[in-house]
């Protein structure tokens, strides 16, 4: 219960870093997880401040509606000036390991298509080198063995993620073991192969400001 209010508090600091620079135009990126649901608590209440936002996930979109929130579509709007999101791990170049709850593919394209990324993680997901948690990968469902055999070409120990269907309707390759020292490389080589859709390395485009939850408060910390 305490990381939980931990994480409500880092959701709280990163929301009130952006508040500022919002108007009943704004569109923001919100993202999926844990520690996004508390963020989407804290929007309800601030919800006169802005117009709407971007879900990466159907279940984003479902907990923005139900506070209210309206929920477009990114085709539809001028790109978010701010996409707020966690992670599985970041590391100090503000590189993220993405995708244990499966919506990497969304997260990305939002990421990319937002000015500024503004992650949020609670201090256990700190690391100096990412790769202790598996790297998810979605993969296009016929290619899932291909996949599989040249990620361990690569290194890897892939996982099929059993029961689970994205909200592309694409598969997940949870890949332990692979060496991600050089992030940018492995999310490139990984990327290239056929039938992959695009895996949960956050490194090409990192995160621009890292919000972390400490027993003793809010850390801040910029790329």
């Amino acid at each position: 219960m305490r990381q939980d209010s931990h994480k409500q508090e880092a959701a709280r600091a990163a929301l009130n870093h952006i508040l500022p620079d919002l108007n009943p135009r704004s569109i923001l990126g919100v993202g999926t997880g844990s520690t996004v649901n508390y963020l989407i608590d804290a929007l309800a209440e601030e919800k006169d401040q802005f117009e709407g936002a971007v879900a990466s996930s159907e279940a984003t979109a479902e907990r923005l509606k139900q506070h209210g929130i309206p929920v477009y579509d990114l085709n539809a709007v001028a790109p978010p000036r701010f996409y707020l999101d966690g992670a599985d791990e970041a590391n100090k170049r503000l590189e993220l390991v993405k995708g244990g709850g499966g919506a990497l593919t969304r997260e990305k394209i939002l990421a990319a298509a937002s000015e500024t990324f503004l992650c949020i993680i609670d201090e256990s997901k700190e690391v100096d080198i990412v790769g202790q948690f598996p790297l998810p990968v979605e993969v296009i469902p016929m290619a899932r063995s291909y996949v599989g055999r040249e990620l361990v070409r690569l290194g890897g120990d892939p996982e099929y993620r059993a029961g689970f269907t994205t909200d592309n309707g694409n598969i997940i390759l949870d890949v332990h073991n692979l060496d991600l020292s050089r992030p940018i490389k492995a999310e490139e080589a990984i990327n290239q192969i056929t039938g992959v859709v695009t895996n949960g390395l956050f490194a090409k485009r990192p995160a621009d400001r890292l919000f972390v939850a400490t027993a003793t408060g809010v850390t801040e910390k910029a790329a």
